[in-house]
This record gives C-alpha cells, structure tokens and sequence, in this order.
C-alpha cells in the first residue's frame, strides 16, 4: 500500500465527511510510512492493507499492526514480513538488555558486603554470628526482646551496691527466669505472646521455630511456622528467611521449590545472615559456577562463617582460587575472631553455659 492509495483513501473519506480537511488531517496521522511510501504503522483501527476503519485481526508475531480480516493479512504479509521480523529483534534486543541490567543490579546488591550484627546492649562488643554449632553464641530474652551474648549471659550480676547476685536472672532487663522447668514453658509462651503483641520479628521466628519443632508444648506444625517466618521476614529477620529458604528445599509446609528457596537465601545474605551466604556459595559450587561460589565464601568468611573458609581452601586446592585470595580470606576471618573475643565469652565456651533460655 503506498502513498497514492492512502491519498485516495483519505480523499474518500473526506468528501463523505462534513469536517472536510480536518478528516484528511486526522486520517493521515493515523497512518506512518517508510522511505518507499508502504504503511508501516496503524491506528488501532485501520487496516495495514486496505486502510478501511474498524480492523481488530493484529499480528501475531509484532502485534502493531491491525488487519480486517486474514485475507487482508495474508495479502500484506510479503510486504509486512520484514518490518515485522525487525520489530522482534528490536523488542527481543531490548528486552535482554533489561534483563542483563537487571540482573547486574542484582548481583551488585546481592555480592555487597552487609553490615555487621548489631554489638551486644550490654558489652558493646561486636555480635558472634549466628552459624548451627554457634547457636548459644546468641541467646534472645523473651522477657525483654533483647539478644545478648553468651559472655554476658554467663558473667555474674551485681546489685546497686555491688554485691553478687543469682544470675538466673536475664543480664539485660533483670528479669527473674522460671522458678522451675514444669513452669518454663508455661512462662515462655506467655513472654512471647507479649513479645509477639509488640511486632518483635525475633519473637515471630522463635515461635514459628518452636511450631517448627514442636516444642514447648506447641504442636508441630510446618504451615504454621512458615507463616510465622514470613511475618519476621517483612522486619528484615534474615534468620527468618533462612528457615523459608529450608522450608521450600525440605518440602515443609510448602511444596519443594529450589528456585524459591535460593530466592529466599538471596533475601537473608543480603540481610547479613553467613548461613544463607554459605548455602548459596555450595549452591553456584554445585553449579560449576566458581567465581560465583568464591564471592559468596569469601563474604561468609569475613562474618566469621569457618565453613566458608574451609571451601575457600578447597577452591584454592583446586586452583579456583588464587593465593592472595586465600591469603584475604585468612586474614579476615582472624579479624573476626579478634572483634568477638572477649575473655567473659571464652568463660563462657569454656563451662559450655548454654542451658539458660528467657
């Protein structure tokens, strides 16, 4: 269809009209074409072919052309065919590099060294991360909604006058623990019922753990804790999003979805948790993809993670890694040690008190 037709149409169109010139106008600006003259884009109503109002038959492949039926398409696709093939490419072109942005985006906040934990309220010492054989590390009161570290959980406690006192006590708010172990879990509920009314995402993952687990007479139910786990994770609780990340890897409470789960990891790193960083370090291991791995464990480490720089070691074994990265890795993960030491916390390793829970 070249520029004479289009004349002819707009010039019928307007001798049935009363607007005259004005339809003319408007007739020839819903309509576009190239350099020899053949339509190249339409209004939503014209047809490609013919130029007739009222198509609604579009093209499948572009989807910016309109035709009146499929006989006016199959007549204008050899004309359309090249135009249309091209506008794919583009569309295809531009929608990868959206998604390559997008995903550099990503990895530029995801590979982004996260702050530290908050210090301990009471020792101001920088916080041991929370790892599975550090789990005491870390104690959390239910009474007040503090976590405090082990050293100070175990260091003794004085009163106003500086006389000893019990230290069954939490170190932060002084708050008694249960008198005895038949009461204890009558009490924890409580505390965190309390804890839960104040929107302490601390609370939601402990509890959601305890439905987890079916302890301290809550019944063992998946569904329930994984609720739990979301309500913490719209607080940013990395912890949270570590037991959503196993959730949908173990099949509880949601169906298996690897894809869901690494998502879900991605959110706790991202939030600090070394445990989400490590899963996702074996996950790009597993995948061949080591540079990937390698950033991953190289970040876990510097948190204190010693998994991560066992695999560190491995990878430089295997010539994955260079020297001087593993050299960085070292160093770092000494740093660590020296910032979370502190001689109530060795006590406290030492005598193994991690029996204490409030």
């Amino acid at each position: 269809m070249n520029t004479s037709d289009i004349n002819k149409i707009c010039k019928d169109s307007a001798s049935k009209s009363n607007n005259g010139v004005h339809d003319v106008n408007e007739m020839m600006q819903k309509m576009s074409t190239d350099d020899n003259g053949d339509v190249l884009v339409t209004s939503s109503t014209i047809c490609a072919n013919c130029g007739k109002e009222g198509a609604n038959n579009v093209c499948n492949k572009c989807k910016q052309v309109k035709y009146c039926n499929a006989v006016c398409k199959k007549v204008h696709k050899k004309k359309h065919k090249k135009d249309c093939e091209e506008h794919v490419r583009l569309e295809t072109e531009k929608h990868d590099e959206e998604l390559r942005i997008a995903a550099e985006l990503h990895d530029k906040e995801l590979f982004k060294q996260p702050p530290p934990a908050e210090d301990c309220p009471i020792c101001f010492e920088r916080m041991p991360s929370v790892l599975p054989l550090l789990s005491s590390a870390q104690i959390y009161m239910s009474c007040c909604g503090k976590t405090v570290c082990s050293g100070c959980c175990y260091a003794p406690l004085y009163d106003n006058q500086g006389n000893e006192v019990d230290n069954k006590k939490c170190p932060f708010c002084r708050t008694p623990a249960p008198f005895t172990y038949k009461k204890e879990d009558e009490e924890i509920s409580i505390r965190l019922k309390k804890r839960l009314d104040a929107d302490d995402p601390a609370a939601m993952y402990n509890l959601g753990c305890y439905y987890r687990d079916g302890q301290y007479r809550y019944p063992q139910n998946y569904t329930k804790a994984l609720e739990l786990w979301h309500q913490a994770g719209k607080f940013g609780y990395s912890e949270a999003y570590v037991c959503i990340g196993y959730a949908y890897i173990n099949g509880r409470g949601a169906e298996i979805d690897e894809k869901k789960a690494r998502h879900y990891w991605e959110l706790a790193a991202m939030s600090g948790s070394v445990v989400a960083r490590y899963n996702l370090g074996v996950y790009e291991h597993r995948a061949d993809n080591m540079n990937r791995a390698l950033k991953h464990f190289m970040i876990a480490t510097r948190d204190g993670c010693a998994k991560s720089l066992k695999e560190i070691q491995d990878l430089f074994s295997k010539g994955h890694a260079t020297k001087d990265e593993y050299t960085k890795a070292l160093c770092t993960y000494q740093v660590y040690l020296g910032e979370i030491k502190t001689d109530q916390r060795d006590k406290a390793a030492a005598a193994d008190d991690d029996h204490r829970y409030y």
